[in-house]
C-alpha cells in the first residue's frame, strides 16, 4: 500500500494520526493522574484558578508530548 501513496501523503497521514494519539495520551494521563491523586479534583482546581495545578498539568502535557513525539518521529524514518 505504501508503494501507491505519495510519500508527502503518508507523512501527512502520520502526522494527523500521530496528533490524535497524543491528544489521547494527554488525555488518558490526566484520568490517570486524577484517579491516583484522591486529595483534589484537576478541573476543578483549574478552575479556580490554581496556578500550581495548571503548570503540574503543563508538565505532563509537554512530558508526554514529548515522549510521543519522539516515537512518531523515530516512525517517519
Amino acid at each position: 500500500m505504501t508503494d501507491v501513496l505519495d510519500p508527502i501523503l503518508m507523512n501527512f497521514i502520520y502526522a494527523a494520526l500521530g496528533g490524535l494519539m497524543t491528544l489521547a495520551f494527554m488525555w488518558l494521563g490526566c484520568v490517570l493522574f486524577n484517579k491516583m491523586v484522591c486529595n483534589f479534583d484537576i478541573g476543578e482546581e483549574l478552575s479556580k484558578g490554581n496556578q500550581a495545578v495548571g503548570m503540574m498539568v503543563m508538565g505532563m502535557f509537554i512530558g508526554i508530548g514529548i515522549g510521543i513525539g519522539l516515537v512518531i518521529g523515530m516512525g517517519l524514518n
